[in-house]
């Protein structure tokens, strides 16, 4: 991704690239492979931050972790005052702060950037998500403007805010991609089981939704797989693929820091616990063994009716996924106070990014319309999208649960719209059991304070000046 980023910038009118990699022989390797892009090659630290213009801009892409401090270490020794470093790889973003607020010390620009969009996004134009200061985005702006995807003439990135909110929203970024990759998943497996689709009508079903408003790159490359045939077995590609799923750590970052800030994101969160099953195969085989015999499938055969209800469900469900989302970066704006522009983040997720959907375009003239929505879900668009879904929605996950099919993304979205929905929940309940083991008080619905009851004593109800919470 690192290579293909250079290259990007070096495509560029204008630009010349300085290249430097700790293994000299990669950056030999990338300067004879591509001789059209006239990098110019360092063997030395020192000698790549004397090839470079003042004040002079670098581009990190390595391992997050001890990797990048140690470059970071390396690039602070031998830049001065008004120098900026870049890291475009996913750190997590408390990492970022740490980072900008050291190099900040020593009068260098540090600035995290979330890119998105894979390698080819690299090349041929990545949704970018920097943070940073101002003063950094003045010089940086225009370079990252060159390269990034362009939708209805808008470069796709912006100044997301400062020190570490880049990061924290590229983080969310790959906790919706969790959430809606795993919805599609659950959605192929309805329509596989429920409808006796094959892979091949499946990926024809999914080409027709693509031109409508689930239009969006994971619901194309989707198609796309499910077209593939195995070359060596002549079986469908999807069946000759282990059906264990990795993470590499963005999607779990995405639901521990939601748990710190208190926003529910359960879409990503069964996202993330899903594919935890999916990777433990002897717990799986176990209960397998155990089970005498399983629901039978509810098989209602090809035909338009239940495509439809799936379709309905996958758009509601990743309605919920996208809003949850968002919640997050409210809460984290509020808790290290970025000014993000909620709008110009759906803009910027328009193109070059692995989201990248119509949809977006319908977030963009919700925050438009009202920046301070409470939640997406109360937009006109969004609430009679869920409005004429939803008994769709109910339909397959009662199908789903009836014939022992999981869908833990379509579920956990229903269950949330529900929760919202619902004018009185069992938190009361909740909350009368916290206060009988904990005395962690309550409050009434028809007086102001905060109480406790003497469970242990004679029930009567006392005011409290402690914490319901």
């Amino acid at each position: 991704m690192g290579s293909n980023l250079a290259r990007n910038l070096a495509s560029r009118e204008g630009n010349t690239v300085a290249i430097y990699n700790r293994s000299h022989e990669r950056t030999d390797l990338l300067v004879s492979e591509h001789p059209e892009a006239g990098f110019v090659p360092s063997t030395t630290i020192e000698e790549f931050a004397a090839s470079l213009s003042k004040p002079r801009t670098a581009i990190i892409m390595v391992q997050a972790g001890a990797g990048t401090d140690a470059v970071i270490d390396q690039l602070a020794a031998v830049f001065e005052p008004g120098d900026i470093i870049v890291d475009g790889g996913n750190a997590l973003f408390t990492d970022t702060i740490r980072r900008e607020k050291a190099l900040r010390e020593k009068n260098l620009n540090f600035v995290g950037a979330g890119i998105s969009g894979g390698e080819e996004g690299a090349l041929k134009g990545p949704s970018i998500m920097p943070g940073g200061s101002v003063e950094a985005y003045a010089t940086l702006g225009p370079i990252l403007e060159s390269i990034a995807a362009v939708v209805d003439g808008v470069p796709c990135v912006t100044h997301v805010g400062t020190d570490g909110a880049g990061h924290f929203v590229k983080m969310i970024h790959n906790g919706i991609e969790y959430a809606d990759m795993q919805l599609i998943a659950e959605a192929y497996d309805l329509l596989r089981n429920v409808s006796g689709h094959s892979p091949a009508a499946i990926a024809e079903v999914f080409t027709e939704w693509n031109s409508g408003d689930l239009e969006s790159y994971l619901i194309e490359i989707t198609a796309e797989v499910l077209k593939q045939v195995d070359a060596k077995t002549g079986k469908p590609f999807v069946d000759i693929v282990l059906d264990q799923a990795g993470s590499k750590g963005t999607g779990v970052w995405t639901v521990q820091n939601a748990l710190d800030l208190g926003v529910p994101v359960g879409g990503i969160a069964e996202a993330v616990f899903a594919r935890a099953v999916s990777s433990h195969p002897d717990q799986r085989a176990a209960v397998q063994k155990s089970i005498d015999a399983r629901p039978e499938i509810a098989v209602i055969g090809e035909g338009t009716a239940f495509e439809d209800d799936v379709r309905a469900a996958l758009y509601a469900s990743k309605v919920v996924a996208y809003a949850q989302g968002f919640d997050a970066i409210i809460a984290g704006a509020v808790k290290y106070d970025w000014n993000i522009d909620k709008g110009a983040i759906a803009t910027i997720w328009r193109g070059g990014c692995i989201i990248r959907a119509q949809f977006l375009n319908r977030i963009v003239e919700a925050y438009a319309n009202d920046p301070a929505l409470p939640t997406l879900l109360v937009d006109p668009y969004f609430a009679n999208a869920v409005k004429e879904g939803e008994a769709a929605w109910r339909r397959v996950v009662s199908t789903a649960a009836l014939s022992g099919i999981p869908v833990p993304g379509f579920g956990s979205a229903l269950s949330y719209y529900d929760s919202l929905a619902s004018k009185r929940l069992p938190a009361a309940l909740v909350q009368g059991q916290r206060d009988f083991f904990g005395a962690h008080t309550y409050q009434r619905v028809d007086a102001e304070g905060t109480f406790h009851t003497l469970w242990s004593g004679d029930r009567t109800e006392i005011e409290s000046a402690g914490s319901s919470h």
